[in-house]
C-alpha cells in the first residue's frame, strides 16, 4: 500500500481563497487526490482541499521553520537544550 504524507481529510468549514497555480501543479493535485482516494477507500477529494493539509504538513515538518518560529516567539531567550 502507498504511504502518503496526507491522511483522510477533515471536513471543515472552507475559507475562500484565490490562488493561481501552474497547470502542472494542478495536474499533480488531481493525481494526488485520486491516489489518496484509492488509499483511504474514499472517493477522490476536490484537489483544492489538498492544498491546506499539504501546506500544514510542509510547515510542520520544516525544522528550520520550527526553529525560526520558536526564536521569534521568544526573542532574546535560548531554546531549551535537547536531552541526549
Amino acid at each position: 500500500m502507498t504511504k502518503l504524507k496526507l491522511g483522510p481529510l477533515v471536513d471543515d468549514k472552507p475559507v475562500k481563497l484565490a490562488v493561481e497555480l501552474p497547470a502542472s501543479v494542478h495536474r499533480d493535485l488531481v493525481a494526488y487526490a485520486e491516489v489518496l482516494g484509492r488509499t483511504t477507500g474514499q472517493p477522490p477529494s476536490d484537489p483544492v482541499k489538498l492544498i491546506v493539509p499539504m501546506i500544514e504538513r510542509f510547515m510542520a515538518t520544516d525544522r528550520a521553520f520550527a526553529k525560526a518560529r520558536r526564536n521569534d516567539c521568544h526573542p532574546g531567550t535560548e531554546p531549551p537544550a535537547r536531552a541526549g
